[in-house]
C-alpha cells in the first residue's frame, strides 16, 4: 500500500511540475526571443542606412546622406552608430536615443574596430553588455543590452522562485490528490488484511477442537488411515492459520514497541539454531557478522526475518553446499545478506516472490507445507523498520539483501 501512495504522489507530483515549469520555461523563452529579434531588427535597420551605394559611373562609394540616419530614434534600447572613414578612423558618433556617447560605448567601439571583421554578434542576452554590426571601413552599430539582460535575469530569477513556491504548493496538492486516489484502495485493501486476521483468530479455536478431537479418537487397522489424513491434514491448516497471524502482526508493527538491541547477537544466535536443520542436508552455514551493531527495531520480528531467510536458504539450497549470512554497517545502514547456491530465481519473479501466497514451485511447496507466506512476512517486517529487500541470482548462487537505514532510526 505504501508503494501505492508513493508512487501515484510522485507520478502526480512530477506531471504537475513539468507544467509549471513548461509555462516558466515557455515564458521566458518567448521573452529571450522577442528581445532577440528586437535588437537584431534594430542592428539590421542601422546598418541599411548606412550601407554604401554606387554614385558614380567609376563605382566610387560613399555614405547616403545621414539625415535619415541622424533622426531615426529607438525607444526600447540604447543604439550608437559610428561612422567610419576607410582607415576605420571614427570620423562621427550618432546616439539614437535620448542616452549620450559615454566613454565607455567609445571604448568598446574601438575595440570591435581593432579586433573584429565584418559581423553581427548579439550573443547570449543573459551575459553579455553590447551587442553589434559593423562594417569595415563603413560603419558601426552597438546596442546597449545592459537593461534587457537585467530585465531577463530579474524575469528569470522571479520564475525560479515562483517555481520553487508552487513546488510546495503542488507537493500538498499532490498529497491531497493521492489521499482521494488511493483511499478506496487503501479502505478495500485494510478490510482484506483485517478479514486474513480475524477468520484466522476464528479458525484456531475449532481447529484446536477438531485436533484434540481426532487425537482422542481410537486407532485400529480399519480408520488409521483417515484418522491420519485428517491429523496431517489439520496440521497444515494450523500452520497455515499460524503463517496468517505472522503475517497479520507484521502489517501492524509500532514503533514505540522497538528498542536498541544487538543485531549481530540476534543473528548469530539465530544462525547457531539452524545448524542442525541445515546438517540433514549436509549445508554449512557461514557467518560473517559485524560485532555490536546496535539497532532500533522490534527484536521479535527482526529473529523472524533472520530465521524465514536462513529456512528459505536451506529449502533452496544444493546439498553439500555453504550458506553465507553477512552482515556489515556503515555509518548510514546496515546490511544483511544470505546467500545460498541453488536453483536461480528468474528475475522476473525477483519481486514477485515477496507477494503473499506466491509460491513458484506449487508442488514443491506443497509436500514441504510451504504457503508462500514467509518472504510476505520478511517484506512486511523490512517494510516496517523503514528498510528495503530484494533477491536476485547470479549464476549458481542466490541473494537475499536486506538494508536498514541507521539515520531513520
Amino acid at each position: 500500500m505504501e508503494n501505492l501512495k508513493k508512487k501515484t504522489f510522485f507520478t502526480i507530483f512530477i506531471i504537475i511540475s513539468l507544467f509549471a515549469m513548461f509555462f516558466a520555461s515557455f515564458f521566458n523563452i518567448q521573452t529571450y526571443h522577442r528581445e532577440y529579434t528586437g535588437i537584431l531588427n534594430n542592428l539590421t535597420r542601422m546598418r541599411n542606412l548606412t550601407i554604401k551605394r554606387p554614385e558614380s559611373f567609376n563605382k566610387e562609394m560613399k555614405p547616403i546622406n545621414d539625415d535619415e540616419l541622424r533622426n531615426r530614434k529607438v525607444m526600447d534600447y540604447e543604439v550608437y552608430t559610428f561612422i567610419l572613414n576607410d582607415n576605420n578612423d571614427i570620423i562621427d558618433k550618432i546616439s539614437h536615443s535620448d542616452n549620450p556617447i559615454s566613454d565607455d560605448i567609445i571604448t568598446k567601439a574601438k575595440n570591435i574596430i581593432a579586433n573584429n571583421t565584418n559581423k553581427i554578434k548579439i550573443g547570449c542576452l543573459y551575459w553579455n553588455k553590447y551587442a553589434y554590426n559593423y562594417e569595415e571601413s563603413n560603419s558601426l552599430t552597438i546596442v546597449n543590452i545592459t537593461n534587457t539582460r537585467n530585465m531577463l535575469l530579474t524575469n528569470l530569477l522571479i520564475s525560479l522562485l515562483l517555481v520553487i513556491i508552487g513546488e510546495f504548493i503542488i507537493y500538498i496538492i499532490s498529497k491531497k490528490i493521492t489521499e482521494w486516489i488511493t483511499k478506496p484502495v487503501e479502505m478495500s485493501f485494510n478490510r482484506e488484511k483485517e478479514f486474513v486476521a480475524n477468520a484466522s483468530h476464528e479458525l484456531k479455536t475449532p481447529l484446536a477442537v477438531m485436533m484434540a478431537n481426532i487425537d482422542s479418537l481410537d486407532v485400529n487397522k480399519k480408520n488409521e488411515k483417515w484418522i491420519n489424513n485428517l491429523k496431517s491434514e489439520s496440521d497444515r491448516m494450523s500452520n497455515l492459520i499460524t503463517r496468517l497471524l505472522d503475517l497479520s502482526k507484521t502489517e501492524y508493527l509500532k514503533k514505540e514497541n522497538f528498542s536498541k538491541n544487538d543485531i549481530s547477537l540476534i543473528i548469530e544466535k539465530r544462525a547457531l539454531t539452524f545448524e542442525s536443520l541445515a546438517y540433514e542436508k549436509n549445508i554449512t552455514i557461514e557467518t560473517n557478522i559485524a560485532e555490536k551493531i546496535s539497532f532500533l527495531c522490534h527484536k521479535e520480528s527482526i529473529d523472524e526475518l533472520v530465521s524465514i531467510l536462513i529456512d528459505n536458504a536451506i529449502s533452496h539450497g544444493q546439498e553439500n553446499s555453504t550458506i553465507k549470512v553477512n552482515l556489515i554497517s556503515n555509518k548510514s545502514e546496515i546490511k544483511l545478506e544470505v546467500i545460498n547456491k541453488g536453483d536461480p530465481i528468474p528475475p522476473d519473479e525477483c519481486e514477485k516472490i515477496f507477494e503473499r501466497f506466491y509460491r513458484n514451485d506449487k508442488s514443491h511447496n506443497r509436500k514441504s507445507g510451504r504457503y508462500g507466506l514467509g518472504l510476505a512476512i520478511a517484506k512486511n517486517i523490512v517494510t516496517s523498520h523503514h528498510g528495503n529487500i530484494k533477491a536476485y541470482s547470479k549464476d549458481e548462487y542466490t541473494t537475499f539483501e536486506v538494508k536498514f537505514k541507521i539515520n531513520e532510526h
